[in-house]
């Protein structure tokens, strides 16, 4: 079995970043809500060292969270980050207290002593920039530790028990704003836990396939095919598995980007020779979506149809003891709140909720590990091609949440064709893949313009183009002024219906990073 890492969740929003850094250094992780943290699962699990992240709490409350004596006793390395070292030290007899200078941002590590966390890279006497976001700090160490790096606010910006193996680090090492962070977390899972770096996607594979397999048994599986990266992975990964047992459903909403339902029966029914059943359903989707201009309502409406066609067609098709589901680890991790409160529902997602229950299949995942790149990279192992497995993120109810206010088939059109010229004014610059996601929306807005010595009244088009590493934050894309003139102009002269073009410079937050 290949090494782990436990990584307890405290509440920080960057958690998930601790899991993907640890990934990238080839070690496998999973993140627990501390509250879900007890001598058994540990034991379970057999991690080679745990990681406790930051959190909005102060453990200088009451009723701050804490994690059981098991996870000190264990007799592996413990590794705090923020709060996680401030309820390290607490919990093991030292003190700590509210700091007069809080530490929010960048921030200045002075080293002064080594350690096996800093091992060698971080040289004492030197300063590393490092992201703080703290307001209370360590007062008096636990017996046993010493410091080995101080800041301005933070006496005890790091400390080290060498016998023991627990370390604390009272800033974010997860984060891009400590710029050599990722060599610190390395430190501590290859040169502290020992661990050996070997696990990948080709094994991660090779694993998924075997367990495929038992899962399945000589059942049918059913795969709900959209032709984003997902779903597409899923059904390269199951077809490698099951062979002729899998079948997949392809359900055309009506509300997918140009020339992509043609390019996903010829991927799978022609290369693949992956069985397929190829639904055109767009007339039913847009006739229950006629009139409907409310956001939540269109994906409700979209979510529910899917189910009524794709039950159809998969009975149509003989059925299947089991349903295969693209669910990736974000999913699984933000399905448990770490401080078990509500989350607030920014916008519903669109999935194949209700089917396993109604139609009496069990549910096959084979992506429940993993983070989206690495989703891509698996597809990479499994052969499929780049332009499919490097696409931007397409959203489940796809095209009809680019159209505030009322889905038509005029409309699905116009926007299709500014869509298409957008993306491929970014493939022929070569930023297709600087860019996170990017896209096209047609407004609700009629403009009055001039063309062709003739007064019009048409639609506009907004460009949105980000950046980001996992959808949780991005930042608007810096297009020079030429590309986007360029774009503009293709698109006011090729699509008819729209005489203006905006671009979108919101980051999210504040905004969203699609329109509905």
């Amino acid at each position: 079995m290949t090494d782990r890492v436990l990584i307890v969740d405290f509440g920080s929003q960057v958690t998930q970043l601790i899991a993907r850094r640890v990934r990238e250094s080839g070690v496998y992780s999973e993140i627990y809500p501390f509250n879900r943290v007890t001598a058994g699962s540990i034991a379970a699990f057999a991690p080679r060292a745990l990681i406790l992240s930051g959190g909005p709490a102060s453990i200088l409350d009451d009723d701050s969270p804490r994690v059981p004596d098991a996870v000190f006793e264990a007799g592996i390395p413990v590794l705090g980050i923020c709060y996680g070292q401030q309820a390290m030290v607490s919990q093991l007899g030292g003190a700590v207290a509210r700091s007069d200078t809080r530490e929010f941002g960048r921030a200045a590590l002075n080293i002064v002593d080594d350690c096996e966390l800093f091992g060698g890279a971080w040289a004492a006497g030197a300063e590393e920039q490092v992201w703080m976001s703290h307001g209370d700090h360590v007062e008096s160490l636990p017996p046993g530790f010493r410091a080995v790096a101080t800041s301005e606010g933070a006496p005890y910006a790091a400390i080290a028990d060498d016998e023991r193996r627990f370390y604390g680090v009272q800033f974010h090492p997860e984060v891009v704003h400590t710029p050599r962070g990722a060599e610190l977390l390395r430190n501590f899972t290859h040169r502290a836990a020992g661990c050996s770096g070997d696990w990948t996607m080709e094994a991660f594979r090779d694993r998924a396939i075997a367990d495929i397999r038992v899962q399945v048994g000589s059942g049918r599986v059913l795969c709900g095919l959209s032709g984003g990266v997902d779903s597409s992975v899923v059904a390269a990964l199951l077809h490698e598995a099951v062979r002729e047992r899998l079948v997949c459903v392809f359900i055309d909403t009506g509300m997918m980007r140009a020339g992509e339902p043609e390019e996903v029966t010829n991927l799978f029914r022609d290369h693949y020779n992956i069985p397929l059943v190829h639904r055109d359903a767009s007339a039913v989707f847009l006739d229950r979506l006629a009139g409907v201009t409310d956001p939540e309502d269109k994906r409700k409406i979209i979510g529910e149809t899917f189910i009524d066609v794709f039950e159809k067609e998969a009975g149509a098709a003989g059925g299947a003891e089991f349903l295969a589901q693209g669910t990736l680890y974000p999913d699984v991790i933000e399905s448990v709140s770490a401080l078990g409160g509500p989350s607030v529902t920014i916008k519903s997602h669109h999935n194949v909720g209700g089917l396993p229950e109604r139609m009496n299949m069990a549910l096959v995942e084979p992506l429940r590990e993993l983070f989206k790149d690495e989703v891509r990279e698996l597809g990479r192992v499994l052969g499929l091609p780049e332009r499919l497995v490097g696409r931007h993120p397409f959203p489940g109810p796809g095209l009809a949440i680019r159209i505030p206010g009322e889905i038509t088939a005029a409309r699905l059109d116009v926007l299709r064709r500014a869509d298409a010229i957008y993306l491929e004014e970014i493939r022929k610059a070569g930023l297709y893949d600087e860019i996170w996601q990017a896209f096209a929306v047609l407004l609700p807005v009629r403009t009055v313009g001039v063309m062709g010595d003739a007064r019009s009244y048409e639609d506009v088009c907004a460009l949105r183009a980000v950046t980001s590493t996992d959808g949780m934050t991005a930042d608007f894309f810096p297009y020079d002024m030429a590309f986007l003139g360029r774009v503009a102009n293709r698109i006011v002269n090729e699509v008819r219906g729209i005489n203006r073009v905006v671009y979108d410079v919101t980051s999210k937050p504040p905004a969203t990073i699609e329109w509905e």
